[in-house]
């Protein structure tokens, strides 16, 4: 009874053995090659519970996803002769897993086989374009193309190419300084001209300023004299009408003007108390003494009804140049 006992748990362990060896599960994101002794035999793409031929068979799975392939940063030249780095990746898909097997065995040599194919498709067609082409107007015209020279050829490795992206591209790190100097260099080039024709049109500016300042200040010194000529004329006729029309009281409005300019500041002064300058003080209704009246003689008194006719004022009869003036520069400053 007991010898029964381990020849039945005997054969559940080989029962056991052998199923293991037998059954094998596909996941959904796998897909499955059956070889026997090294020889394809069947090819499973859907999900699920397979059976094989124990210890004679076995299986090698294939990822159905999509893959990434990422391959380093190389250098090329452009048809203009400009070297520039391109950083590129693909995305690629197993779409036939015994041709794949066939041509390739694993997934290494083919991520090795595919770099090569991207380096040269990348190689044949930007090296067909020029700088700015391809680091600028038609980029994705260029991975286009890219991706179907790179697809031609992994076809017959059972893989389709989804997608070549072109990362970066851009010049050499010691282009891109050489660059970056002279346009550095260009700019202050450009800073330096627009700073000098400034320069050159401020001190036309400032020239054309002084210019008029001059000007200005030339005319206007010249109408102020003219002013001042006609001021002076005018108080010089004045004062002889009055002079010629009151003597007395002409002396006495002059030394009043005397006794001011004279006595403005702490003066000292040492003069005789009959001094004829200081009569006036002593004295501010005294008269010129017959020997200072000289040849002196009263004037027609002036008659102001006369000279104010006609809506005249009396400074516009006695100065009339100084109001003709007057009456121009009102009628300019009007205009």
């Amino acid at each position: 009874m007991q010898r029964t006992g381990l020849i039945a748990v005997f054969l559940l362990i080989v029962l056991g053995v052998i199923a293991s060896a037998s059954l094998f599960t596909v996941h959904q994101t796998q897909q499955a090659l059956v070889l026997q002794f090294g020889d394809p035999r069947r090819v499973i793409t859907e999900p699920g519970l397979n059976f094989k031929v124990p210890f004679v068979q076995n299986v090698i799975f294939v990822d159905k996803r999509i893959l990434d392939l990422d391959t380093p940063a190389e250098e090329l030249i452009a048809s203009d002769q400009k070297r520039l780095v391109v950083d590129a990746f693909t995305r690629y898909k197993i779409t036939d897993p015994l041709q794949f097997y066939k041509a390739l065995r694993d997934e290494r040599r083919a991520r090795s086989r595919l770099a090569a194919i991207v380096s040269s498709s990348m190689r044949s067609v930007l090296g067909e374009e020029e700088f700015q082409t391809v680091v600028r107007d038609e980029r994705s015209k260029l991975m286009t193309r890219i991706t179907k020279l790179v697809n031609e050829q992994a076809a017959d490795f059972g893989i389709e190419i989804v997608d070549v992206r072109i990362r970066r591209a851009d010049l050499p790190q010691a282009n891109s300084q050489a660059i970056y100097r002279r346009m550095q260099t260009e700019r202050e080039q450009e800073a330096s001209e627009f700073r000098a024709r400034g320069q050159e049109v401020g001190r036309a500016i400032r020239a054309q300023a002084d210019k008029q300042v001059t000007v200005l200040t030339a005319e206007a010194t010249r109408d102020s004299e003219v002013i001042r000529g006609q001021g002076d004329a005018c108080r010089t006729r004045v004062f002889a009408r009055v002079f010629g029309q009151d003597p007395d009281f002409f002396a006495f409005y002059r030394s009043m003007q005397a006794y001011t300019t004279a006595l403005e500041e702490d003066t000292t002064m040492v003069m005789s108390p009959d001094s004829s300058f200081l009569q006036f003080l002593k004295n501010p209704n005294s008269v010129l003494a017959p020997s200072q009246r000289g040849t002196v003689k009263r004037g027609k008194r002036v008659d102001v009804a006369k000279l104010t006719a006609k809506g005249r004022s009396l400074s516009d009869s006695l100065c009339p140049e100084i109001a003709a003036k007057a009456k121009a520069d009102a009628k300019n400053a009007v205009q």
